[in-house]
């Protein structure tokens, strides 16, 4: 059931740029917001932050929201003695993918730095996602030198449809460490652990000591010991989380972090000495758990745009190189737009890529907007208001502004995917079938044409094609399958525009 979605060098041609343009600028296609009179963001973002407690593995605490989960996986760990309890299953599986998962907490770090003040109550519930992740990240970088990847034999989980209560697959450990290095995983490891500590700051100052104590000795274990951890670990990684695109970008994208987190010289001094070396300038419209160029560039640029790092300026023209690069009517060959104004990127598990390059256009776009500046991309000039507008059509996209006119979310808006690629929800609830479901017993369920007797509310998949078709069906794991990286940029899409409709 591998579907993790992998950069593409090129994509398929969708629509053409002018069309597009006209379309996301006037709204066209509108079914679902015309029939109840706009979104309800708030609502969406709730729901969007609810899906991580589906997701949670380990012992579930007594305020759990999604009663139909029960806890799961209490010995993880202990096959190599260390406790490794907890944590984020990555998708619709059982495995805890230590890439990803770091991934999702540093942009669920990030929307809160960004957008937590229009989160409402919301904003609670959205610490104890960073929490719930971050807790996990502690227990798997407890011992110096080393870093704990990966919880579960991929193979055997995928060769099952089990509830994660009903676990009898392998539940391997593998660990990064200086022989078998993983600069990748353990810079993003890093980038979590100091996005934290900033969003915990006021909140709880001896835990954010704590993450960016860890953050500083995980960061300088992957620069000393550079490697990929797909060298170390193919067989358990690959082709599941394959670190494709090298493992520079997660060293400048965790010295960033540490930077903002820390304000320490080292951090801004590194960035400087490497951004050549590490091929900063790189792929500049890529963004996700594998490649980290434009996010780099984004978070980098707001000091230069704040006037107080003027020696980052490049990594200013780097973004703006990146909003350029996916601006309708100029878009670069490997972002596409669907016939419904959809971005669309080759490979799997495409909203993936709709909410992180939408999470960077609103951050940019606010501190754009904040400097009083533009992006100037040829003739075309780019205001903050238009990037924000170019966001907001992609989350409305989501929320059922589309051809189908159907939601992809779950529990969201009248329609939406009734047999998502997940088997905690496919699967009968321990609540209402306390036997045990075995490894092959599970395979039923998946292929029943019925709808998911548990839904995991506020789970967004993988969604449509690039011609905006979709099959609601569970065997097509790309279209529909959720994701935790999916979710964790758009919870801070979903803040922003709760305040800003």
């Amino acid at each position: 059931m591998a579907r993790k979605a992998l950069p593409s060098p090129t994509a398929s041609p969708a629509l053409p740029a002018l069309a597009v343009l006209l379309l996301l600028l006037h709204h066209p296609l509108r079914p679902a917001a015309a029939a109840g009179g706009g979104h309800e963001y708030f609502d969406a973002l709730h729901k969007s932050i609810l899906f991580f407690e589906g997701q949670r593995s380990g012992k579930l605490p007594p305020d759990q929201r999604v009663r139909w989960r029960r806890d799961s996986a209490l010995h993880d760990g202990a096959t190599a003695g260390v406790d490794l309890t907890g944590g984020y299953y990555d998708a619709g599986d059982n495995v805890k993918f230590g890439f990803p998962m770091a991934f999702t907490a540093t942009l669920l770090s990030w929307s809160v730095i960004d957008f937590g003040r229009t989160m409402g109550p919301e904003l609670r519930n959205a610490v104890k996602a960073v929490r719930w992740a971050t807790d996990y990240l502690l227990k798997a970088t407890a011992v110096p030198g080393v870093v704990y990847v990966q919880v579960g034999d991929p193979y055997s989980d995928h060769n099952c449809w089990e509830r994660p209560e009903d676990m009898d697959t392998l539940r391997t450990v593998y660990r990064i460490d200086r022989a078998h290095p993983g600069s990748d995983v353990a810079g993003e490891t890093a980038a979590a652990l100091a996005a934290a500590s900033i969003v915990f700051r006021s909140r709880d100052p001896g835990y954010s000591r704590l993450l960016l104590d860890r953050a500083v000795k995980v960061f300088a274990f992957a620069d000393k010991y550079r490697g990929a951890y797909s060298g170390s670990l193919r067989r358990a990684v690959c082709p599941f989380y394959c670190d494709v695109n090298g493992y520079q970008d997660e060293l400048l994208w965790g010295a960033a972090w540490l930077h903002k987190a820390s304000r320490r010289r080292l951090y801004r001094e590194y960035i400087m000495r490497n951004e050549v070396v590490l091929h900063a300038g790189d792929t500049i419209n890529e963004f996700g758990w594998d490649n980290k160029h434009a996010g780099i560039n984004v978070l980098i640029s707001k000091e230069v745009l704040m006037g107080r790092a003027d020696y980052f300026k490049s990594f200013k023209a780097n973004a703006d190189g990146f909003i350029c690069s996916v601006l309708p009517g100029l878009s670069h060959p490997q972002v596409q737009y669907s016939p419904g104004g959809l971005i669309f990127k080759a490979g799997g598990s495409n909203m993936q890529h709709v909410t992180s390059l939408s999470f960077l256009l609103l951050a940019y776009s606010n501190y754009l907007s904040h400097a009083n500046k533009a992006v100037h991309c040829g003739g075309t000039s780019a205001s903050p208001a238009l990037l924000r507008q170019l966001a907001k059509r992609q989350v409305d996209y989501i929320l059922g502004d589309n051809p189908l006119g159907m939601s992809y979310m779950v529990g969201y808006g009248a329609r939406y995917p009734q047999r998502i690629h997940h088997r905690a929800s496919s699967l009968p609830s321990v609540r209402a079938h306390p036997a045990r479901i075995g490894c092959k017993a599970g395979s039923r369920y998946f292929l029943s044409p019925d709808p998911n007797p548990n839904p995991l509310v506020g789970a967004v998949v993988g969604g449509p094609n690039v011609t905006d078709a979709f099959p609601d069906s569970r065997p097509f794991f790309q279209e529909s399958e959720p994701t935790t990286y999916i979710n964790a940029p758009l919870v801070g899409l979903l803040g922003y525009f709760s305040a800003h409709p």
